[in-house]
């Protein structure tokens, strides 16, 4: 083995020890994984031994030295290629940075009650109680919630800063504000139930942050030049690429089941309601109602807004339903047959089915399925929720210190409540019950007319304007999300056949086919990006905080990438459509489109949304690499297409520097994000860790000099292949096995 192949082999044991220890902190938990293998001796030998053997084949590589000059004399060193020398080097500097801040930086809790002075925190790496050089008081905790609701939009702590007696300084510290004197710098990070204390994260590392921002800046610095510069590796392929690249040339049944006529249903979905933490349109729960149920937003016909009120007015017909849908192994504990169960089905006389295995699981043991029949539980719940009259909180009231507070017809009302209001919260949804008996749907509209207008009455100042009102009923009758899938799936697999044939012959496309192909593409666009602007609307903050909402946009970024790249490459359009079908249909995963919700206040910041756009920015452009490859693969297995090969392997390392690139900025922009939220850049939590690993493992075909083996395009490509499965565990075994912070499921 040669000297330059060891930093390559000590960055794949890394790797290897780095995907252990997400297992094992699965396993035996956070603190074990960060003592035993994270910040271990021996890890931090291995970090360290990878960054010398890489600093001496770097200034091997970068800096050489002639040995004589023109007059006999040992010549000066120059330097090749110094942006790759600078990131290189920025990288070093990161992980300096890292060292420095483990061995001399600081964390730990402050906890401080309103009027009281303390500088005492808890350190976390020692584990005891240390003093800070002055003093905190709390002056005032305020919890800030959305208008309307009770979610928290903000905690903000006004402290002072106590020295020598007097007040130095007074530091208003909130969500992604940080608070920084003499040195240390504080986050929010809790409170006391009774809002009179506050929990403040504490940090003191001055020089490990330095060292570690200024080797993020000299990354970004390097990733920047190296893209535009025309001596750099990236110039250099695309020039490649633009001399050799060809141009491119079963239908539903009726209903038997009782509920109101549908104008009488939209009209109750008309109404306000508190629901998830913010007040939206009825429609919007009904839509998650049904949908969570069912896996569909409609069931037999009927809207979502008639199987709510189906279920509300005529339970004893919609509980023998088979609307809820579960897996295969809570079908067989219910005695059923099939993947949808009635609510009668979950019981036997009085006995609830799966009370028993609830029990074990809820005592600690293991369960097969557990998670299959938590899922049908909660369903379960939901209809419990709605038949106790707990679900709908329709009713605004102000107390009499001006609070709003939403109320559904089973909830304790304030003693306070006059007896006008209280007849009509306790009343009116058995009026409309009765109503329904009768079939006197003329009354049933008036009667939520009088709820409606109480609604506005009792709330208008904290209510969603009309515009935001109606915009969020278009998104709800809109999102055609599975339907699209499919379609973009099915035209990406035709599509290929018939592009990949003509590419291989260097025929032309015929120009119907083209104009099609591009009418589809921009339609598609078109549709996607109205579906993602109307749901940041709805949601007042950009969509990307969920697994739903980031692979819409990763499907968003796939397709503008095939409408703008094709013309050089003519296969990236039937990838794109392919990966943006594939993307969808991940989306729908769960068979239900996650709910709006308003955002936690750490994530209130626009830094979530540059980090999450850059992200599945690369996650796109490494899944471009993915088809490329397979595409290579498939060709290699014949002779006579070696031309086409070379063509995918020149495309695909082309692809592999902004991918890397984004990659490695979206990780740090996260990074930086993390800082001014949490008071740290790193926390070894599983979703950072493996995408750190899919870094390595894709940082190491841009070495391809140095890797001789990585130069022959059939490694190459299967290489590509397989490195996808990083991008995998990082985005789904994260999701559905490990967990942690960054967790979607």
């Amino acid at each position: 083995m040669k000297f330059r192949h060891i930093p390559f082999l000590l960055l794949a044991i890394v790797s290897i020890m780095l995907a252990a220890a997400t297992f094992v902190e699965h396993a035996k938990g956070h603190e074990a994984a960060v003592n035993n293998i994270y910040t271990s001796w021996w890890m931090i030998v291995l970090w360290a031994l990878t960054a010398v053997t890489s600093l001496i084949v770097i200034i091997r590589r970068f800096i050489t030295a002639k040995q004589k000059d023109g007059e006999g004399k040992p010549a000066k060193g120059r330097i090749r290629r110094p942006v790759a020398l600078l990131l290189h080097l920025s990288l070093l500097c990161i992980l300096a940075g890292a060292l420095v801040t483990h061995l001399w930086g600081e964390q730990g809790t402050v906890w401080l009650r309103t009027g009281e002075r303390s500088n005492i925190f808890a350190n976390a790496e020692k584990q005891r109680m240390e003093r800070l050089p002055f003093q905190m008081q709390l002056e005032e905790f305020n919890l800030q919630t959305y208008p309307g609701t009770q979610s928290p939009m903000d905690y903000v702590s006004k402290v002072s800063i106590v020295s020598n007696g007097t007040v130095a300084d007074t530091l208003q510290i909130s969500m992604n504000n940080v608070g920084e004197y003499g040195g240390y710098r504080f986050y929010q990070s809790g409170y006391d139930p009774d809002l009179n204390g506050t929990h403040l994260m504490v940090s003191h590392d001055p020089w490990g942050l330095r060292i570690t921002y200024t080797g993020y800046g000299l990354l970004f610095l390097s990733m920047l030049l190296m893209m535009v510069l025309p001596k750099e590796g990236f110039r250099r392929l695309l020039l490649i690429a633009l001399l050799f690249l060809p141009t491119a040339a079963s239908p539903l049944t009726a209903a038997t089941t009782t509920t109101v006529p549908k104008d009488v249903a939209d009209r109750f979905g008309d109404l306000y309601v508190c629901y998830n933490g913010r007040i939206c349109p009825m429609q919007t729960l009904a839509k998650d109602f049904t949908t969570k149920l069912y896996g569909k937003p409609a069931y037999q016909g009927m809207s979502a807004e008639q199987v709510l009120m189906g279920f509300m007015l005529h339970p004893n017909e919609w509980t023998t339903q088979p609307i809820i849908k579960v897996k295969a192994a809570v079908a067989q504990r219910l005695g059923i047959d099939g993947k949808y169960a009635s609510y009668q089905d979950f019981h036997a006389d009085s006995d609830y089915k799966l009370y028993d295995v609830l029990n074990t699981i809820y005592s600690g043991q293991k369960v097969d399925d557990a998670r299959a029949i938590l899922d049908a539980d909660e369903k379960v719940n939901i209809l419990l929720m709605l038949f106790n009259g707990e679900l709908l909180k329709i009713y605004p009231y102000r107390s009499n210190g001006g609070d709003l507070q939403w109320y559904s017809q089973g909830d304790q009302l304030p003693q306070e409540t006059a007896e006008d209001k209280c007849i009509l919260i306790r009343k009116t949804m058995d009026d409309v019950g009765e109503l329904a008996k009768k079939g006197d749907y003329a009354q049933m509209n008036a009667i939520i007319d009088k709820i409606k207008a109480y609604q506005q009455k009792e709330a208008a100042d904290l209510l969603p304007g009309n515009t935001l009102f109606k915009a969020e009923k278009l998104y709800n009758g809109a999102d055609f999300t599975r339907p699209l899938a499919m379609l973009l799936t099915t035209l990406g697999i035709i599509s290929f056949a018939i592009y990949l044939a003509h590419w291989l012959r260097r025929k032309p496309l015929p120009r119907w086919l083209r104009t099609t192909m591009n009418t589809i593409l921009i339609a598609t666009l078109a549709y996607l990006l109205f579906i993602i602007v109307l749901r940041g609307y709805v949601a007042q903050h950009l969509p990307l905080s969920n697994g739903f909402e980031t692979m819409q946009f990763m499907a968003l970024v796939s397709l503008l990438i095939a409408l703008f790249m094709q013309r050089r490459f003519m296969l990236l359009m039937p990838f794109g459509l392919l990966l943006a079908g594939l993307t969808l249909m991940v989306a729908m995963m769960g068979e239900a489109n996650p709910q709006i919700t308003l955002l936690m206040p750490v994530l209130a910041s626009p830094l979530l949304s540059l980090h999450v756009c850059v992200i599945m920015a690369a996650y796109s452009l490494l899944a471009f690499i993915l088809l490329n490859a397979i595409t290579a693969l498939i060709l290699m297995a014949r002779k006579g297409n070696e031309e086409a090969v070379a063509q995918l392997t020149r495309m695909s390392r082309l692809m592999l520097y902004p991918a890397v690139f984004c990659l490695a900025a979206g990780i740090f922009i996260g990074a930086i994000w993390a800082n001014q939220s949490w008071g740290r850049y790193w926390g070894w939590d599983p979703k950072e860790v493996w995408a750190l690993i899919t870094l390595l493992v894709y940082s190491i075909p841009m070495h391809a000099q140095s890797i001789r083996w990585l130069q022959k395009p059939r490694w190459y490509h299967l290489y590509m292949a397989l490195a996808f499965l990083s991008i995998l565990m990082t985005y789904f075994g994260v999701n559905f096995f490990l967990g942690g912070m960054h967790s979607y499921a």
